[in-house]
Order: structure tokens, then sequence, then C-alpha cells
């Protein structure tokens, strides 16, 4: 799979740009815990109060504060005091408005001070205003009162007992002042433990109430704004996913097409070894379902497979430091849970993931057979067989991919049962611990919301691993094609041709066998074929006629011996330059889709009008070429189904003629043909080809009875070489072939005139 990867090196910016803004995306995501937080501890169980630190306060209750505290002069240098005297008229009136206490006496307001001066005014002044609260609280005074006079006399008893509490604790010693402080202090912690700042607010809450500020207001502005900042981070969010999702899938395109570009240009490599080792079929397979799997895991490989560490870390982190992580060992338990689940059914379907695609290659090829053999099968009436064994092949693959989503399947009831189990441990344990003053609402909200971002970041690591194994087995395959040497390569130094032996071919003792056959296919092969003659090779059928002229492009490379064309080894030469002065038409004849002009001049786009026409008039092809609407511009279908035998024969042969090439070699191309579109063709020929080497393979006598040179093989050997009186003489096996195909009189006929053209 690595190695797959590293083609998106090409998309490398893109690549960097995805993952900062998952990065933006992880911070946006991991942020919005914090604000739900703080809706619910701030602005809506502390009346949107964020700091205990009064913004303004009465001075006599800023006197009494100070009472409990030895800070005054650090707590007395954030506030500012306002007074009618102090302030203009236009000042006053304005404050008033705001702060209507202002009327009956003065005020201490904050200075402009920033957030972590608010925070540590906090604490100096927290533990004093909480402590003031429990004092000035009717209740607790009166119960705090009651202990104090119990020791006192009668007499003393009943003046304090008119006093108020605050004034009580002014006529303390300072000792005794002290010691009572110390002793309510002691109380705040038991009642309230750690929850003592949200106690504080409230406490801040009834001093804005005594001013006359609107606590609603402050409650609804502190929330609106932080949904807001909320509904921000939020967009930002969205935005950042939309990109990310558009550029995951252009990368995933951009490898898919390297990737399909890459095995294809492999392929036009890969002799016919390599064909067999592989089948047409399965490289189909490779070259689109293959790379469709890998295209469909890069898409969601950087929302997913980047994303979710960063979010699963990045929760995890903020849930151990913010506040109280007493609760961070559910997070392990549900994280081990989940990679249970995930490593186990991984397991269980990895196997049948390789499987699966082996049946794709078996039902790819299945198919391709039923349909390029349909005519033998209706023909044989083998259409119920044929049936049968595509539905044998359907049924199999069926089958491996109901066992693999049947295990996939079990997965995500599996996880969601273990993240909602998990919620509930955590609605659980956080419950007490906010009933017993530990955590807050807010903050267990918060937990929440952060354990689901990490569980759904492994989540989606498991949703992704159902992807990851198929496309695993796919990035293997690929791999198989493209690490795949082909068995004929040109050499590092290439030579070139040999002007001074243009268009000689020679087979030196050239031997073949087929990859991996136990014998040879042709044996001891020694013939040269010369510019201007023509070369024929007749045999039985199996005999090694086709095999001889497959040597000469190099489709196959001779196993002994040697192979010289213009004078120089075949394979010391380069296979384009080697392929460029050959002109092939093989026994098949083979068309592309577009039109009779593309492919005649498929050899050379740029060719003229007349060297196409003329390339069709030698191969007999413009009577049905002109019988066409559209003539040269009438369309041919797929392989040529529109056109017959024939016609595609010509049309095969026109275009070698049309690339002018130094060698012809026509492998048995002249069998869809009629006699007389044989002849004439022949002599069209002939004359095109006066100073170019002609090699045909033929089943036909006729077609070769006025070859320069007959090569007659038998079982893979040279048994005969002449012309064709010389072999009718000589040679047994051609005169069989002759005899087989005309009479004794056919022949005579022929030779009578011949000889009468000679003379």
């Amino acid at each position: 799979m690595l190695k797959i990867l590293k083609n998106l090196k090409k998309s490398w910016l893109p690549v960097v740009f995805i993952v900062v803004l998952l990065c933006l995306q992880a911070w946006t995501d991991l942020t919005l815990p914090d604000y739900t937080s703080k809706i619910v501890n701030t602005g809506i169980q502390a009346g949107g109060i964020e700091y205990v630190a009064p913004e303004v306060i009465r001075k006599s209750q800023m006197d009494n504060l100070l009472l409990f505290t030895d800070k005054d002069e650090e707590i007395l240098s954030n506030y500012t005091l306002l007074s009618k005297n102090n302030l203009s008229e236009e000042e006053y009136i304005k404050l008033q408005k705001k702060y209507p206490e202002l009327e009956n006496q003065d005020l201490y307001k904050t200075n402009k001070i920033n957030k972590e001066q608010k925070e540590g005014l906090d604490e100096l002044i927290t533990k004093p205003f909480m402590t003031l609260y429990f004092i000035q609280n009717e209740e607790m005074a009166n119960g705090m009162k009651e202990q104090m006079l119990l020791n006192m006399p009668e007499e003393q008893k009943q003046v304090m007992a008119q006093m108020p509490l605050i004034d009580l604790i002014k006529n303390m010693p300072n000792e005794q002042k002290e010691n009572f402080i110390t002793e309510i202090n002691k109380q705040i912690d038991e009642k309230l433990g750690t929850m003592v700042d949200q106690a504080a607010v409230q406490a801040t809450k009834k001093e804005y109430t005594e001013i006359g500020v609107n606590t609603d207001n402050i409650q609804n502005r502190y929330i609106i704004l932080t949904g807001l900042q909320m509904i921000g981070i939020a967009l930002i969010s969205m935005i950042a996913a939309v990109i990310i999702m558009l550029l995951s899938s252009r990368v995933a395109a951009t490898l898919g097409r390297i990737l399909r570009d890459k095995v294809f240009k492999k392929v036009l490599q890969f002799t016919r070894k390599e064909f067999n080792e592989f089948s047409t079929a399965s490289l189909i397979t490779r070259s689109t379902n293959d790379i469709q799997q890998i295209q469909q895991l890069i898409t969601m490989l950087f929302r997913v497979v980047v994303y979710a560490p960063i979010i699963g870390i990045g929760g995890f982190v903020k849930v151990l430091t913010n506040g109280d992580n007493s609760m961070a060992w559910i997070i392990g338990v549900a994280i081990l849970a989940i990679l249970f689940v995930v490593g186990t059914l991984f397991i269980v379907a990895m196997p049948k993931f390789k499987k699966l695609q082996e049946l794709t290659d078996k039902l790819n090829l299945v198919s391709r057979e039923i349909l390029t053999g349909l005519s033998v099968i209706r023909a044989f009436h083998k259409e119920k067989r044929e049936e049968n064994r595509f539905d044998v092949a359907n049924k199999d693959l069926m089958k491996a991919n109901i066992f693999v989503n049947r295990a996939m399947s079990m997965m995500m009831p599996m996880l969601m049962f273990i993240m909602n189990s998990m919620m509930i441990l955590v609605i659980w344990v956080g419950g007490h611990s906010v009933d017993q003053g530990l955590l807050q609402v807010g903050d267990m909200m918060a937990f929440i919301q952060y354990m689901m971002q990490i569980v759904m970041a492994f989540l989606m690591i498991s949703m992704i691993s159902i992807m990851l194994p198929r496309a695993s087995v796919s990035a293997n395959r690929i791999n198989e094609v493209l690490e795949t040497e082909p068995s004929i390569k040109d050499k590092d130094n290439i030579r070139k041709f040999n002007p001074n032996k243009k268009g000689f071919v020679e087979f030196k003792n050239v031997c073949f066998r087929y990859p991996d056959a136990d014998t040879e296919i042709l044996e001891d092969i020694n013939f040269t074929a010369k510019p201007g003659e023509t070369t024929a090779i007749i045999g039985s059928t199996g005999s090694g006629k086709s095999t001889i002229v497959n040597l000469l492009p190099r489709f196959y490379d001779v196993t002994e011996g040697e192979l010289l064309i213009d004078g120089v080894n075949v394979k010391d030469v380069s296979q384009k330059d080697l392929r460029d002065i050959i002109g092939f038409v093989p026994q098949k004849g083979v068309l592309f889709s577009g039109t009779i002009e593309s492919n005649i001049k498929y050899s050379d786009e740029n060719m003229s009008d007349e060297r196409m026409i003329e390339a069709a008039e030698i191969a007999q092809a413009t009577e049905f070429i002109e019988g066409k609407e559209e003539k040269y511009k009438d369309a041919i279908a797929q392989g040529g189904a529109n056109v017959s035998g024939g016609q595609k024969q010509r049309l095969s042969i026109a275009r070698a003629i049309a690339k002018d090439p130094e060698i012809f070699v026509f492998d048995d191309s002249f069998s869809a043909l009629d006699f007389k579109t044989d002849a004439k063709l022949r002599e069209a020929l002939a004359e095109k080809t006066e100073n170019k080497t002609v090699i045909i393979v033929a089943q036909r006598i006729s077609t070769i009875l006025n070859a320069d040179q007959i090569i007659v093989l038998e079982e893979g050997k040279v048994v005969g070489i002449g012309k064709h009186e010389q072999l009718m003489k000589e040679n047994e096996t051609y005169r069989q072939i002759a005899l087989s195909q005309l009479s004794e009189k056919e022949l005579s006929e022929y030779k009578e005139n011949k000889d009468g053209k000679e003379e």
C-alpha cells in the first residue's frame, strides 16, 4: 500500500493543505465542547457572570469584605471609587442609570484590566467574598451568632443579640477574629468543596441586584455572544470539511489517473508471456475495479485516517487538562473495547477480501468468454450450459460478498453499543460527582462531548477498516503489474540499422520455445528474405508459420540463434525503431473504433489523403468504401463489428501499405478474400512493394505461386526452400499441400500462363 501512496507526491501541495485544514477543523471541533460548558456553567447556572470579583461593588460591602483578607491594597488597586463628589454631572447621570444604587452610596468599579489580572483578582477576592456571603445570610448568621453568645453574660448577650453579625466581628479582638474566620472557611470548604467559585458567583449576582444592575441582561448577553462564537466556529469547521472533501476527491481522482496511466503503459510493454501470466480479464479488473477501490479509500483516507488521530489525541489531552479528569479511565475502556471488536473482525474478514478480487477476476473472465464466443454458443445451442457456468461464478462472488458484508455489518451495532454504554457510564459516574459537588453539570456535558469525539474518531477508523483490507489487496495486485518487468525490453546501449543491408531479414539457426514449454516450436530455422523479393511461408496447421513472423517485430524473442534485420540483431535495436520499419498485418484483422480514415491513417495522423486513397486502392478496399454514405469518414464500430471479415482484412492491409515500411509481413492476411480480389490485390501490391521485402504466411497455394522464395515448414523445421516449380519436383510436403488445394490441370495451366508471360 505504501508503494501506491508514493504516487501522491505529485499532489503534495493539496495534501499539505488538507492536513492544515484538518488541524483547523480538529481545533474547532475540540473548542465547541468548551463553549457548551461555558453556556451551562456560566451562562445558565452563574447567570452569565464570568468572574467572582464584581465589576461594581458598594463601598460598604467592599469595607466589609476587606475585614476577611490582608490583601487590601492589592484588591483596591484594581478598583476606582465612584462618588458624586469625583464625577462630573454628565458622568454621574450616565452611571446612575446603569447603577441606581450610586444615588444612595459610593461604589467601587473595576479598572480596565486583562483576563489574567481578572483571574488574579478572583483568587484574592473569592474566599473573603464567600465568607462575607455566609455571614450576611440571615439563617447562617443567626446560627453563628447563637454560638458566639452562648458563654456571654446575660446583659451583654441582650445588647449584642440586637447587633448585626458583621458588627460583632468588627468589634472582635484580632486573634478571636482570625479564629472565627478560620472556622467559617473550614465550614465553607466542608460544604462546598471545589464548588466555591460557583457559589461565590451567587454572592456577586446578589451584589449586582443590590446595586440595581439588570442581571437578566447580563445572562442574555453572555449566552447570545457565546452562541454566536459557537456558530462562527461551527461555520469554520463546516467550510474546512467541505474544502477537505473536495481536495481529497481531487487527490484521489489524480492518484487514480496516475495509476491507470502507469498500469496501461506497463501493460503496453508486456509480451504474450506476461499476458498469459495475468490473463486479460485480470488485467482489466486491476485497471478498473482495483484502482477504483484505492481511489475510494484515498477519498476517505485524509478525512478519517489523518483526522481521527488528531481529534482523538486532542480530545484526550483536553480531557486530561480541563478540570476533573477522574473519568478519563472510561475513555480508555471504550478505546480498548473498540480495538478488540475491529481487530477481531479484521482477522476474520481479511482472507475473504483477497478471495473477493480473485472471484471478480473469474467472473470477468467467464463474462468475456461468453460474450466473445456468443455466436459459437448459439450455433451449438449451449446457452443453458454457459448460463450455468456464469451462475456458478456469480454465486461464488455473491457468497464471498455476503460473508464479508455480514461480518462488517456486525461492526457498527457493536461499536454503537460500546459508545452508548460508555455514555451511560459517564452520566452515572458524573452524576455522582455533580451530586457531591466535585463536578459542574457543564463540565460533565463537555466530557460527554469529548468522549463522543474520541470514540467517534476510533469509529471512523473502524469504518475505514472495512475498505482498507480490500484496498490493500487491490494495491498488491496493482503492484504486481507495475513491478513485473517485461521479458522483452531494450538494451541500455542500442544500435542503429545498417543502411547497406536495408530490407534484409536473416534467420540464422533460430530456435524458439514458448515460456514454460517443454519442447521447441521452431528448430534450426535458416533463410534470408531480401528486398525486392517476396518470401512465402507455408506449412500444415501448427507447423510454426505465425510464430516465425511474430519473431520479426519481437512479439517473442528467439531462444537460440540470431534474427538479423538490416544486418543487426533485433535484440540490439530499440523496439520502436524495429517496428517503425515493419508493416505487420496479423491473421485476424483488427480495427479500432473511429472512421475508415482514422484506421488507414493509424500510423500517421497527418498522412495525406492521396496516400490514404492509394493504399485503399492497392488493398482493393475502394469498391466498398466508395459505396459508403460518408466514404472515408464512415464510422467503424468497436472491433470492426460493422464490416465483414474480408473488408476488415482489406482495411488492415491498407493500413500497413499506407505506413510505407521497409518490410511487409502478411500473416495469412488474404484468407477472407475471394480469389478474384486476392489476385488483384497481389498484383497491385507487387507494384507497390517492388523494392520492399515482403514476407507472406499463407494457407492457399494460389497466393504464393509467384513468390520468389517459398519456405516449407513441417513440425517447426524447414523442410524445403525454393520456387514453386522446384518444390513441386523436389519437396513431397509442398507437393502434397499443393495437390490438396489445386489439381494437376490447374497447376499445369498456372505453369503455362507463367511461361507465356515470361516469353
